[in-house]
């Protein structure tokens, strides 16, 4: 948004509109993408969002009006949905059965790094007056999705496996939407995204209007929780071995809730008191989503049949997208309505989250297995095999 901002001459509330256009428009082609993924393979489509994704960046300096900025954008915006979309399936179809939580929590703990040093370089630009700089900040970025799909084609990924009867057309849309199992991962899923944008959301706003904090703190809490899972995300999954993975993710909810009462709690006392309160929820509350993160990405990889994966992971994908889109506003309102309604809100919909985890464990079989970290070898009936990117 700051990038248009600073080199168009559109307003604040033009450069949203335009944005959130193009995020509403690519928000349907989740399930183009997952179908996709099902007849091409998750690497074809995965590496069609890294171009899409280069193509969005690189065509950023070339536009000045609101149709531009919301065509560059959508351009972006759909190659981000089918690079996520495929992400799951790829790494499910590249990890052997068993270590599926590791290679998602290490992936996972990649990728918040790479957060990490993206929000401070682009911190770094938001103080720098030179428009060269902001340009600059744009090619790289384009550039870096060269570098993933270069990366890219060097990994060998199985191919997509021959459809089922019911996998043609809507048949494979039906199965999914009647999987009553998978609709109860859905719902956790989407419990857990709801806690999952708190911390950007609704933590700053908390901390600054509410407990008349300095604004630095929300920053370093945001520090905190980048720090932990890129440090500290491969210790948890190694601690999660032998557990149940159901159980496991009832404990990620209740420490969701836990921490939830803890960021209430810091309005009741001082201000050293209520920072310290606040770093402490930041701790508990990433401690839950290190928890839930891997188990609950393994979880929806494996459990749909190979043919269908990529429908069913477009599924999982809307679910937290649906989180995303009705978070910010859900939050804003509740904590301008009241600090206690917020916590509590989010506090419940931690619990209503582990409250799934009930019907889970006999609904879906993966549930109800155990967390090896160590390969199974169990046959696949899809061998890898080396494929060209389209």
């Amino acid at each position: 948004m700051l990038y248009f901002l600073r080199t168009t001459p559109l307003s604040l509330v033009d450069v949203g509109l335009a944005l959130s256009v193009a995020s509403l428009l690519a928000l349907p082609l989740t399930a183009v993408a997952g179908q996709c993924v099902d007849r091409f393979g998750a690497k074809r489509v995965l590496q069609a969002g890294n171009v899409l994704q280069c193509a969005g960046f690189a065509a950023h300096p070339f536009v000045d009006s609101f149709a531009g900025v919301a065509l560059v954008a959508g351009l972006a915006a759909v190659g981000r949905t089918a690079f996520w979309t495929s992400f799951g399936p790829l790494v499910a179809a590249v990890s052997p059965p068993g270590e599926r939580e590791r290679w998602f929590g290490f992936l996972g703990a990649v990728r918040n790094a790479g957060f990490g040093v993206g929000a401070l370089v682009g911190g770094l630009a938001a103080s720098a007056e030179h428009l060269a700089v902001h340009q600059a900040i744009v090619v790289v970025n384009a550039l870096s999705f060269l570098v993933s799909f270069a990366v890219m084609t060097g990994v060998r990924a199985a191919a997509a496996p021959p459809p089922s009867a019911d996998a043609g057309g809507g048949g494979g849309w039906l199965t999914v939407l009647r999987d009553r199992g998978y609709r109860w991962l859905l719902a956790y899923a989407f419990c857990a995204a709801i806690a999952g944008m708190t911390l950007a959301v609704a933590v700053p706003v908390y901390i600054v209007e509410e407990l008349a904090l300095p604004g630095w703190l929300s920053g370093g809490a945001l520090v905190v929780n980048t720090l932990l899972i890129s440090l500290g995300q491969g210790r948890v999954v190694d601690a999660l071995t032998d557990a149940v993975r159901w159980r496991a993710l009832a404990a990620a909810a209740f420490l969701s809730a836990g921490s939830c009462a803890v960021f209430w709690a810091a309005g009741w006392v001082g201000a050293a008191g209520g920072a310290v309160l606040v770093l402490v929820a930041t701790v508990v509350y990433t401690l839950g989503e290190m928890t839930a993160d891997p188990v609950l990405d393994a979880l929806a990889a494996e459990s749909p049949a190979p043919e269908l994966r990529g429908r069913y992971l477009a599924a999982y994908q809307l679910a937290g997208a649906a989180a995303a889109a009705s978070a910010p506003a859900l939050l804003s309102w509740l904590l301008d309505t009241s600090a206690t309604l917020l916590w509590a809100a989010l506090a419940v919909t931690a619990l209503f989250g582990a409250a799934c985890c009930v019907p889970l464990r006999r609904a879906l079989p993966r549930a109800a297995t155990r967390i090896t970290n160590a390969p199974t070898h169990e046959p696949d009936p899809h061998p890898p095999e080396d494929r060209t990117p389209a």
